[in-house]
């Protein structure tokens, strides 16, 4: 459902600077929020106060006024009634638990990480209720089809809101809506993620097929099975099927193949024109959780025998040394034996 309710004033702390903690960072304030941005690096977070910009990241945002930043996590989230997770999906656990004595009491925390973690397939939000102990109303996960340079440049953009109390969904939804940038509500967080995390690996392969120049109507069956792969994990795992058919799902799966500024795509179209993984690894900016997390994508859908045939040739690749080649054949292969 969408937001229609005016936003109020919160005071919100963002970890992480990267692009889409500082895109919404962005949105967070001129939806009338106060906004602190904790940052790994003094000369990122010294580009925020000085510059009210990231230059490395989003040199032609500028941020509001109200948005600053520090390197001090505690100065982060003084006051802080929500706290947005805008960090590596791998780094959030050892994160959590140098944050977890800072933060008040009562704070609502909101992923906008999208993976699962290594060994343990969890979910984010699921790190976050294990590292903290606190329940499910007061976690939040943000999906949908956002690209952050889109949002930055205040490009027209909706998203998903989803946490198990719809009370909390709405304060947060409320605490982001602009003109620009809008927020629905929804209840399926499992849902909500897994879209998130699947898409990702999806978008790898897509990019792969780019790469390797197999053409249009490949990578078009590359999204469509990988939605079903997708809709099927999420129903083992009790998602509602509605979920995939919507922006946490199909939306947010074709932007990040299609879309020219996808970390994800872009990671799998250098492999697909021959490059290795360490060298897309060492000329990619920012974290492609597509990579990172297709092994524990892999090992939740085999915990639950479904079968996911594309994040499995993805994970050959990445973790396994398949060539592009070899993907591509194992591609082919299953797309013209499936029903």
């Amino acid at each position: 459902m969408p937001v229609t309710s005016t936003p109020p004033r919160e005071r919100v702390a963002v970890f992480g600077t990267g692009s889409w903690g500082t895109a919404f960072a962005s949105v967070l304030a001129e939806a009338g929020c106060r906004v602190v941005m904790w940052g790994k690096f003094a000369d990122e977070v010294e580009d925020i106060r000085r510059h009210h910009a990231s230059v490395r990241y989003l040199p032609d945002l500028v941020l509001p006024d109200t948005v600053t930043a520090t390197t001090d996590p505690a100065e982060a989230v003084e006051g802080a009634g929500i706290g947005i997770l805008a960090v590596p999906a791998q780094t959030l656990r050892p994160n959590l638990r140098e944050w977890g004595p800072l933060l008040p009491d009562g704070i609502v925390l909101v992923s906008l990480m999208k993976g699962l973690e290594k060994g343990t397939s969890t979910r984010m939000t699921e790190v976050v209720m294990e590292e903290l102990g606190i329940g499910p109303h007061r976690v939040v996960a943000v999906s949908g089809p956002n690209i952050a340079r889109e949002i930055a440049a205040r490009e027209p953009a909706a998203t998903t809101v989803a946490c198990a109390a719809l009370p909390t969904a709405q304060r947060v939804a409320d605490a982001c809506a602009t003109a620009y940038f809008r927020p629905y509500i929804h209840d399926d967080v499992v849902g909500a993620e897994l879209g998130g995390s699947v898409k990702n690996v999806i978008a790898v392969a897509s990019g792969m097929t780019e790469g390797l120049r197999l053409g249009h109507s490949v990578q078009a069956a590359v999204i469509t099975a990988g939605l079903t792969e997708m809709r099927e994990l999420g129903r083992a795992m009790g998602a509602h099927p509605d979920t995939f058919a919507g922006l946490a799902g199909v939306g947010d799966l074709v932007v990040t193949c299609l879309s020219p500024h996808s970390r994800n795509s872009t990671f799998g179209r250098n492999l697909g024109t021959g490059m290795s993984v360490d060298e897309v690894v060492a000329v990619t900016r920012q974290t492609a959780e597509g990579v990172s997390s297709c092994g524990a994508i892999l090992a939740l859908a085999e915990s639950h025998d479904i079968a996911m045939p594309i994040v499995a040739n993805v994970t050959a690749v990445v973790q396994q040394g398949r060539s592009a080649a070899q993907f591509g054949e194992v591609l082919m292969a299953d797309l013209l034996t499936r029903d």
